[in-house]
């Protein structure tokens, strides 16, 4: 391919530089996409303008990156990237080259990048491609490969071998073999190490949306990087969990990442949940007349979970998500259920989790085989199919399911003359216990009589 099609906003903001007498390109991931024939819509440029020669074309111009000579233009809606040709001293930081020198030769600047494949420019004025490292044969070959020598571009970066790895998942590309060797270096390694977790876990995030993450979590334990950044995970391999029962073919460790495969690429809490969701079990593992069982582990993985996530800093909200769906994950619905067994478990699970409970449940069962649950013709998915049909039975109705819908609350209890504190914490869940057994009961009169009578049965009044 010796040229690519600019999108006509890119064409009027090259414009800008044209007649100022300088050279604009689009460059790295976007390029690279387009290649591929994927839609793009987040641009970066580089160019022989100065920074502030960037500044004065335009009327909005951020100064994000301008002691490494890139800005941010808001440009007809848009924000792109622009960075001026440089070339870059040492990373003593392992991220930050600790000066740049500004050039007027493109290839200068595109000999700094990454991988080959991020190593293409082309010409926002005609589309030309400027591949002076062979990035598009490598595109091809689907082959991630580092500009130059691989363990001197992993060094200025410790990041750059998790994005490789990243990248192979995400474009379904192999990694060049010297490429990939370089990585298992003890100083490699240890600069991997060096990376800070929020680094990390954004590369992280990126996997878990990839279509088969479980290539990358393999090639991150075989490398040892999983170990550096997720080591609770590795107690699971060969943690043997199959018996005569025959419910597992995998060890805990690939039935972990088979089973992150089997969830939904567009739901990251249910991903995570499905990766660590039986990260507990070697610490519960027992073998008893032949059986293996894990009694707890729901809980144990929880409580493993929450520590890592904490560990790799993400959001409270995320981590309280993840760790409430693996604890809630271990649920047998029976057609024998009563409705105060459903509801009970919807209070439990709460309503807003449902689906993705569903969904880990069945990133569980395909994680087993790796084999697809089909509709037709299984018991479990009939199961869930049932279970959700009760359920919103149940939700439609109006039944109390939580603590705010009960017609009798605190301050209708201290009017009665229950005080507030640890009595009337109790009360109230023996209320909520009553209604989910009978939702007939949960009226104001009736509500008040139960109320009355555990308070005079727990201090023995009359």
């Amino acid at each position: 391919m010796k040229t690519i099609k600019i999108p006509e906003i890119l064409k009027e903001f090259n414009s800008c530089f044209e007649k100022n007498g300088f050279k604009a390109y689009l460059v790295g991931g976007a390029v690279r996409d387009m290649i591929m024939g994927k839609e793009v819509h987040d641009w970066d440029v580089t160019t022989d303008a100065r920074p502030e020669d960037v500044q004065r074309f335009f009327k909005k111009v951020i100064p994000t990156g301008i002691q490494h000579g890139t800005v941010t233009v808001h440009f007809m809606k848009k924000e792109i990237e622009v960075t001026t040709f440089r070339t870059e001293g040492t990373y003593t930081d392992g991220r930050h080259p600790d000066s740049v020198s500004f050039t007027s030769d493109l290839t200068e600047d595109l000999s700094r990048r990454d991988f080959t494949m991020n190593a293409i420019a082309a010409s926002l004025k005609d589309g030309k491609i400027e591949d002076p490292f062979d990035g598009q044969k490598d595109i091809q070959d689907k082959i991630i490969r580092t500009v130059g020598n691989p363990r001197e571009r992993f060094m200025e970066d410790g990041l750059r071998p998790v994005r490789a790895i990243r990248f192979s998942a995400k474009l379904g590309f192999s990694i060049e073999k010297d490429t990939y060797s370089a990585i298992f270096e003890e100083e490699i390694l240890k600069k991997i190490a060096s990376v800070s977790l929020e680094r990390f876990r954004d590369e992280l995030e990126k996997i878990l949306a990839s279509r088969e993450p479980s290539g990358a979590f393999k090639k991150m334990e075989e490398t040892g990087i999983l170990n550096i950044f997720m080591p609770e995970l590795i107690p699971g391999r060969n943690c043997i969990q199959g018996d005569e029962r025959g419910f597992h073919e995998f060890d805990v460790l690939d039935h972990l990442f088979y089973s992150c495969d089997g969830a939904p690429s567009t739901k990251e809490n249910v991903r995570l949940a499905a990766l660590l969701h039986d990260i507990g079990k070697p610490s519960v593992k027992k073998i008893k007349d032949g059986n293996i069982t894990f009694y707890n582990h729901e809980k144990v993985s929880s409580e493993i979970a929450k520590k890592m996530l904490f560990r790799l800093k993400f959001p409270n909200v995320v981590i309280n998500n993840v760790c409430h769906l693996i604890e809630n994950h271990m649920f047998y619905y029976q057609s024998e259920w009563t409705d105060a067994a459903v509801r009970r478990f919807l209070v439990r699970v709460g309503y807003e989790n449902l689906e993705d409970l569903f969904d880990l449940r069945l990133a569980d069962v395909y994680g087993m085989h790796r084999i697809k649950v089909r509709l037709t013709d299984s018991a479990l998915v009939n199961n869930l199919i049932e279970l959700r049909e009760r359920i919103e039975i149940l939700h439609n109705k109006n039944d109390a399911l939580s603590m705010k819908d009960l017609k009798l609350n605190g301050e209708k209890l201290k009017a009665l003359g229950i005080p507030a504190g640890r009595d009337m914490g109790f009360i109230l869940k023996n209320l909520m216990e009553c209604v989910l057994d009978d939702p007939e009961q949960n009226t104001e009169e009736k509500l008040s009589e139960i109320a009355l009578n555990l308070y005079r049965e727990m201090h023995k009044l009359q």
